[in-house]
């Protein structure tokens, strides 16, 4: 992919070059750079589409500039729909200006892909991030200029001084990385996704031009009808994304989501090589002997990558670094690992199946929250309202339940984590109970006037919107770019989805299996062992190589400095982890104590 970066207004010169500088490893096939009075735009070039340096950002048609990161997989169509002649290069790049000439800012409304850009029309500056949010774009209004980067490394040199943002704080204990726009630098924000900024006289405007709800019509209410549809949308979406000159790899792991990928490109003729990670010593979470099974179904050239403690140990401190702030992610390591060895072997883009789970509700604890849902219309439900205000449990289904007799909202992501109730109990200032709704409040908001009411199109959108949109694909730039690799996801294609979330939800949900139209699909291309696998989901033993290091000691370490939380409930999560229960919640309290004694201290 690419790094973006940008300053309008007065700046210098070399503190410019030397902020752009950290965005290197993004893009290291060229670095682009223009210059004027009170403009910087700046680009870290990987090449995937025409690699010819022709093709090199910034890049500027009739004085409009854009430094654009992405992929724009239409732009042959859009090509011929603006039946566009005589341009000087076979980019992407040159059709999105193409385009906005054509259609301002609107224009993106007909791109389809992935992509965060920076576009300069005079004295307008629209920064655009994609509809699904894969790709990020931040920025800061400081006194003297107005910032952007593709990563916050770029932007923090501006800051007068390096702050924390509580609201940043809050909303990634309760959902593991914070909520649009907070990050954890007081003054930088970032974009959400679907959304644009324009930046012109000293003003931010804000646009959501995406929101799936927009699009949601229940349609499909023929299972056949809509299996139909639902694979054909899968084949175009993985023939966009291999649509490419560069080497392209996948990840392979024993479940569903990454065979199916590798599945319909071999159907379509590409058998992709694929990589799986493995741990020797921790067998429960090694997948490496159902992704070989797999792999051999398929035909495909099968890598396995095995990470150890010493992995751990060595690569942790970077991995954090790269990620800029905190998110809750024990997999973040293990995947930045198996992306050093897919971009060592030559490899510039891999396929990666994000969104799947989301979109064909593959997670159990959907069908938990379905069962949960019912008990609000208990006639008599006084008394047990009353017992669980008086019998409080660490247990997230305690909480479940206390939710549905006080009549509030139940389901709020699949990455929520501390509880508010668990917040008021380890911070040192009061947390009211369901305080963290206000980070989900614009969401609900419409998806109540949407006129929508099923809980699963709920919690396919809300989890899309965060625990993918925020959490997942923050991860998987983070750890694919730090070693110049792009990173694809097929299953968040925005017609894909579009077209799954259209269908009928009892289709959708089934008889209670999870993905079961992914499935009936699947088993067109894949063996019933492969299958009817049991989920695993992205484990590793994160917990065990914490505690071996001795690193979990940096918590109480870090406590002891700043009081953020009570000890005594800090030491009863540290000790419950190491008996195996709140195993995230601790990492998370990890990954914050780095950055804290990191940025802070």
């Amino acid at each position: 992919m690419c790094g973006v970066f940008g300053i309008l207004g007065e700046y210098s010169p070399h503190k410019a070059r030397e902020a752009l500088r950290l965005l290197s490893h993004r893009g290291r096939d060229h670095c682009g750079i223009v210059e004027k009075n009170r403009l910087f735009l700046a680009h870290q070039r990987l090449s995937i589409t025409d690699a010819h340096f022709r093709s090199n950002q910034p890049m500027t048609r009739n004085k409009i500039m854009i430094s654009f990161n992405g992929e724009i997989y239409n732009h042959n169509a859009l090509r011929e729909e603006l039946k566009l002649q005589g341009l000087e290069t076979a980019s992407d790049t040159e059709v999105i200006l193409a385009a906005y000439e054509q259609w301002g800012i609107e224009c993106i409304g007909r791109l389809e892909g992935m992509f965060a850009f920076a576009l300069v029309d005079g004295e307008k500056c629209y920064l655009v991030r994609d509809r699904a949010g894969k790709k990020p774009l931040f920025y800061h209004y400081g006194k003297e200029a107005f910032y952007f980067a593709s990563e916050i490394k770029a932007i923090k040199p501006f800051l007068s001084s390096v702050r924390m943002n509580d609201e940043a704080l809050h909303s990634y204990l309760s959902f593991l990385a914070p909520a649009p726009p907070h990050t954890f630098y007081e003054g930088i924000e970032k974009l959400e996704a679907g959304e644009w900024i324009c930046f012109e006289n000293g003003t931010i405007t804000k646009h959501r031009y995406y929101n799936f709800l927009d699009r949601l019509i229940p349609t499909l209410f023929d299972r056949q009808e809509a299996l139909r549809q639902i694979e054909g949308e899968l084949h175009r979406s993985v023939a966009m994304r291999l649509d490419t000159e560069a080497p392209v790899a996948a990840l392979l792991s024993g479940g569903l989501d990454s065979a199916m990928i590798c599945a319909i490109a071999s159907a379509q003729g590409k058998k992709l090589p694929v990589f799986t990670l493995g741990y020797d010593e921790y067998g429960a979470y090694d997948e490496r002997h159902n992704a070989a099974i797999t792999a051999q179904y398929l035909g495909l050239n099968h890598t396995e990558v095995i990470i150890s403690q010493s992995d751990f140990n060595t690569h942790l401190d970077t991995l954090l670094m790269h990620m800029d702030e905190p998110l809750n992610d024990p997999a973040a390591l293990p995947l930045y690992l198996l992306m050093q060895k897919i971009g060592s072997d030559g490899y510039k883009v891999v396929l990666s199946g994000e969104g799947s789970d989301e979109l064909f509700l593959g997670y159990r604890q959907y069908f938990e929250y379905f069962d949960i849902e019912k008990a609000a219309s208990l006639h008599h439900k006084n008394w047990l309202k009353k017992y669980f205000h008086s019998h409080f449990s660490m247990n997230r289904e305690w909480e479940w339940y206390k939710r549905i007799f006080d009549e509030t909202l139940l389901f709020r992501t699949s990455g929520e984590k501390f509880t508010d109730l668990q917040q008021n109990k380890l911070f040192r200032r009061n947390v009211r109970d369901n305080e963290s709704l206000r980070f989900l409040a614009k969401y609900r908001s419409e998806f109540e006037q949407s006129g929508h009411t099923d809980p699963s199109l709920w919690y396919s959108m809300i989890d899309l919107k965060l625990f993918v949109g925020e959490h997942f694909l923050a991860k998987l730039d983070r750890v694919s770019m730090a070693h110049t690799l792009e990173a694809r996801t097929p299953f968040l294609d925005h017609r894909l989805a579009e077209t799954v979330l259209s269908v009928d939800p009892i289709l959708r949900i089934g008889e209670g299996e999870t993905k079961t139209l992914l499935k009936q699909i699947a088993r067109n291309y894949l063996s019933d062992e492969i299958v009817d696998r049991r989920k695993k989901g992205f484990s590793n033993p994160y917990m065990e190589w914490l505690i071996g290091s001795n690193r979990i000691e940096l918590i109480r370490e870090v406590n002891e400095k700043t009081g953020l939380f009570y000890p005594d409930e800090l030491d009863n999560y540290i000790d419950m982890a190491r008996r195996g229960r709140f195993k995230q919640h601790v990492w998370g309290l990890y990954v914050l104590s780095d950055w804290i004694k990191r940025e802070l201290l």
